[in-house]
């Protein structure tokens, strides 16, 4: 009785605190600025002709148009970046071995939050930024292919938390988002949309980039806008360089056409998300740069940032948890596979901070650049442990519940960093570059899984420079910070739809001033059950599993183990003092409890891989339901999550064609080379295989080709495996109903193919299934129609 009574209380006196019912104030800026402007209920009415009609315009007033929605008086551009999976001792602007000139010299000319916090994963730190409200709230609990429908777990923003884009957009703002989605319901990302959710329908006018969590830096599946814009084949072609291409061009277009109009602009590039990917010369700057390991790498690093002022000088260096191997313990291959995993990160991470670099680079060289904020968000979450304790060849093997071995990886170790692969370092070089802290990516309960370094510059408002900024701020808090110096109010009700406050505090206040007040004295955190609770300088932390456990068994959430951390006399979260101060950690957990049930993070789900199949949690599916598909002609890009749904069970594929002698092409594929399935012709002959999560292929083919002319070839899969998830069956293959071809399939991919790989018909966009073709191996022929049928 006494939890539920602590319960009862801290719900009520933490709702208002958690800002559902009061708008949060917002601060007084540094510098004295024009008194906010703009209605708070959006869109503004339509302006009508307010003189005189007469019969003809000889006796009528002088005409006048509507005048446009213009923005406040020196309302400034925003620059926006975030990047994806970063340690907070990752780039050298804190101290980690990674180069980040580019970052250096933006916190050489600005501020560093070096208390700065994300939600533990992507999607949910997106939805959060985007909308000032925490990620629950915003629909947004968990990524989109995890989603189990409760409100906080949707994966949908909803209409009552309009994003701040939304909001400038309709005061007179241009915006643009380039690069990364992954906030739009992954059955909502077909040509059929519907676009609502997509960014075009969440307050920008311009979008370019992917859809997915991930994707191929060398292979990506692109839009513009809501088209689909296929893959890019050039060989020199680098996601990263063209998304930073695209951000200039969209702003040289707009100085052209409008330079008096302000802009926001979002840049979301990939990196460093896996797949880990970069141009071969730069790989081989790195070569023997990480031969120390892991444990040197966190020593050294962490007295870096110590004398860098990164982090305080009485601050310590937190432990490497007991599951993960010390360095000195490995093998010489292990050591070799797991140093050139590092470097190939390391590229990576230098490569997209050139790219940012250069997008700086071009908003500084503008005329307003004194009034342009840029906030450059280094990560949306800790470094991911998801590549397992080996590192990986494919990330959607974790996914799968399957952890690859050196022994998988060791004989294509020179293809790590090329399009061939969708590799993921060892969960403790993400450990590493998460120093000094604790744990990784997922890990909500611990500062390694949602402390980011932030660098803001603003000079309009500060002259600050490489100065370094330590009061607690949450992702949450970004998008009144913009409102405010924008001049623009929150909105209570956009486009009909009244709007639930803002929880984020503007930390405008703190730009000029190092000393100004904290603006946000608590939160929560919660990540697949792993819990913190900040209130006051406290936190305590509650880990349910380790982010390299992709199988998660019974557990119980009443019972599991809490520590308590001070975080005023420990910055890095090393000491526990749980048993010192026992009342102040029921005091904290009561509190979390309210929290998790005022801002919808209840009810909690540790489920882990599971998650991702649609049959198994029911979400929406545009496939669900039918049992066949037919599709005329080419057709490419539709998304796994549209696509008929042909894991752990029987199914065929049936194309009626005309064909040449020797004809090539792809005819059905889903997936790529993560996982999936292909269908094809080669020189005639008759092919499929299963990539069963980039360790294995299981192939057949005809040992004739088939002969010109009209004829109906089928793909037939058997699966033997029942109810099972992933188990075996056999492939066959026929022409016109005889049997050309047989063979095994030892196992097949359970859960997922890949985030952003697609099924295509008569090509293949993304990367193959298979490398015995290049994409996109377009059909030679005429490619009347192709059935899917499931379960047969």
């Amino acid at each position: 009785m006494k939890l539920f009574a602590k319960l009862g209380a801290a719900l009520m006196a933490s709702c208002s605190a958690a800002g559902l019912s009061i708008p949060a104030q917002a601060q007084e800026p540094a510098e004295p600025l024009a008194a906010q402007d703009g209605q708070v209920t959006l869109p503004y009415a339509e302006k009508k002709y307010s003189g005189s009609v007469g019969t003809t315009y000889l006796n009528s007033d002088a005409p006048q148009f509507p005048a446009p929605i213009t923005a406040p008086d020196g309302a400034p551009n925003v620059l926006l970046v975030l990047l994806d999976d970063v340690g907070f001792g990752q780039f050298s602007v804190t101290g980690g071995a990674v180069p980040s000139p580019a970052m250096e010299k933006l916190a050489a000319d600005g501020v560093t939050y070096n208390r700065f916090h994300t939600t533990a994963l992507c999607s949910p730190t997106r939805a959060a930024l985007l909308t000032g409200r925490n990620h629950n709230v915003s629909g947004t609990g968990v990524i989109t292919e995890l989603a189990t429908g409760y409100d906080g777990y949707t994966g949908i923003i909803p209409a009552d938390t309009a994003t701040f884009a939304e909001t400038l957009h309709q005061n007179g703002y241009v915006t643009a988002w380039i690069g990364k989605n992954h906030n739009t319901p992954i059955y909502e990302t077909s040509v059929m949309g519907p676009f609502n959710h997509w960014p075009n329908g969440l307050g920008f006018d311009y979008f370019y980039g992917f859809m997915a969590g991930d994707t191929n830096q060398i292979r990506p599946y692109l839009y513009e806008n809501q088209t689909a814009i296929g893959t890019p084949t050039g060989d020199d072609y680098i996601l990263s360089t063209d998304l930073a291409d695209k951000t200039i061009n969209w702003l040289q277009q707009l100085e052209s056409v409008q330079p008096d109009k302000p802009w926001l602009a979002y840049l979301a590039p990939a990196a460093t998300h896996a797949p880990h990917q970069a141009p071969s010369e730069l790989i081989a700057k790195f070569k023997g740069q990480f031969d120390m390991g892991w444990d040197a790498y966190r020593e050294v690093t962490f007295q870096r940032q110590k004398e860098m002022g990164i982090i305080p000088a009485d601050a310590k260096l937190t432990p490497r948890p007991k599951s993960l191997p010390a360095w000195n313990t490995l093998d010489a291959d292990q050591k070799r596979l797991y140093a050139r995993m590092m470097e190939v990160f390391a590229a990576f991470g230098y490569q997209v901070d050139q790219e940012v670099g250069r997008v700086i680079d071009y908003v500084e060289s503008l005329p307003d650049a004194d009034n342009t904020m840029i906030i450059y968000i280094v990560g949306d979450n800790g470094a991911s442990a998801e590549g397992g304790f080996d590192g990986t060849l494919n990330e959607n093997a974790f996914f799968n519940s399957y952890l690859m071995t050196p022994d998988d990886m060791l004989a294509r170790i020179d293809e790590i960093g090329t399009e061939m692969h969708f590799n993921h370092f060892p969960a403790a070089w993400a450990w590493a570059v998460d120093t000094p802290f604790q744990w990784t990516k997922q890990v909500a309960s611990h500062l390694g899984g949602v402390r980011n370094p932030m660098i803001v510059k603003y000079p309009r408002v500060t002259a600050a420079k490489g100065q370094v900024r330590d009061q607690f701020v949450h992702v949450i808090d970004v998008a009144p910070t913009i409102l405010e110096a924008a001049h623009i109010a929150q909105p209570r009700s956009v486009n009909g739809v009244e709007q639930t406050p803002i929880q984020g505090k503007s930390f405008l206040s703190t730009l000029n001033d190092g000393n100004a007040a904290e603006v946000r004295n608590m939160q929560y955190f919660e990540m697949f059950v792993n819990r913190g609770m900040y209130k006051d300088g406290w936190w305590a932390a509650s880990l349910a599993f380790e982010p390299w456990q992709p199988e998660r068994g019974e557990f119980d959430p009443m019972t599991a183990k809490w520590e308590l951390y001070n975080l005023e006399t420990d910055f890095s979260q090393a000491v526990d003092v749980a048993a010192k101060y026992p009342e102040k950690l029921e005091e904290l957990k009561a509190l979390w409890w309210a929290q998790a049930s005022a801002n919808k993070a209840l009810p909690l789900d540790w489920r882990g891989a599971e998650r991702f199949s649609a049959e198994a949690t029911g979400k929406p599916n545009l496939a669900a339901g039918r049992t066949t598909f037919t599709y005329h002609g080419i057709m490419a890009g539709l998304p796994e999550a549209s696509a008929p749904d042909l894991k752990n069970k029987s199914f065929s594929v049936t194309a009626n064609v005309m064909i040449d002698a020797n004809a090539n092409g792809v005819i059905f594929t889903q997936g790529g080379n993560t996982g999936g399935w292909s269908f094809y012709l080669k020189d005639g002959l008759l092919k499929a295989a299963h990539n069963f999560i980039d360790v294995e292929r299981y192939a057949v083919a005809s040992t004739t080709p088939v002969p010109a002319g009209e004829h109906q070839l089928t793909m037939q899969f058997a699966y033997a495996g029942g109810s099972e998830m992933g188990k075996n069956g056999t492939l066959t293959l026929s022409v016109d109903g005889q049997q050309v071809a047989t063979g095994p399939v030892a196992r097949t991919t359970p859960f997922k193919y890949s985030l952003s790989e697609n099924q295509d018909i008569g090509t293949d966009t993304g990367t193959p299934v298979t490398y015995d073709y290049t994409g996109p191996f377009t059909f030679e022929g005429v490619l009347k129609d192709v059935t899917v049928n499931l379960g047969q």
